[in-house]
């Protein structure tokens, strides 16, 4: 079984490169912002309270990421394995989600880091909020909050990984088919 955790600031292009990921290695991927926005969808208590969060470019809060990732891994008992992508954002996410996994024989492979400049991800993501309609890709004062907070709350997980010699920064820059070749050749050395 692998269990990988796909990082990158907002834009990275972490989405992209999942579904490529998915296709080669057959694994369920579970996007937070996915799940964020079938919870809000639902119009469920913790798909409204994740919402009060997004419409400010916050992070939304562990105890609500958490059990809406639980219920998603509780859901696939039969997978070959996860790529996380968006979670965890922080040093108690990433500590959560190691005994969550330890409590299903599970452990994570490796933290994937898509590498991209803030000027390109903006310059991406106010593309995106063109087409989505979302309005977190829509307002470039948002849209660098999300990137500060990124690099403020969740960068720090470079080191959290590190410690474990599973942290890997690839360059999140060039074609799909570029970046995605440089992502299997890490995962296939694992």
């Amino acid at each position: 079984m692998i269990n990988l955790v796909l990082f990158g600031p907002p834009g990275a292009g972490k989405g992209t490169q999942a579904k490529n990921l998915i296709s080669k290695y057959n694994l369920v991927h579970i996007s937070t912002g996915d799940v964020f926005r079938k919870n809000i969808k639902a119009e469920n208590a913790l798909g409204l309270l994740a919402k009060s969060y997004m419409d400010k470019g916050g992070l939304v809060p562990d105890e609500v990421t958490i059990k809406m990732l639980k219920e998603v891994v509780e859901s696939h008992g039969e997978a070959n394995g996860f790529i996380f992508d968006g979670f965890p954002r922080t040093t108690p996410q990433a500590d959560a989600l190691d005994i969550f996994l330890k409590e299903k024989g599970m452990a994570v492979s490796a933290m994937l880091a898509l590498e991209v400049e803030d000027d390109v991800l903006v310059s991406r993501l106010l593309n995106r909020g063109k087409d989505s309609g979302r309005a977190d890709d829509a307002d470039e004062t948002i849209i660098r909050n999300r990137i500060k907070e990124y690099y403020t709350k969740t960068a720090i997980l470079k080191g959290f990984y590190s410690d474990q010699n599973k942290y890997f920064g690839v360059e999140g820059v060039g074609s799909v088919e570029e970046i995605s070749e440089r992502l299997y050749k890490v995962i296939d050395t694992l």
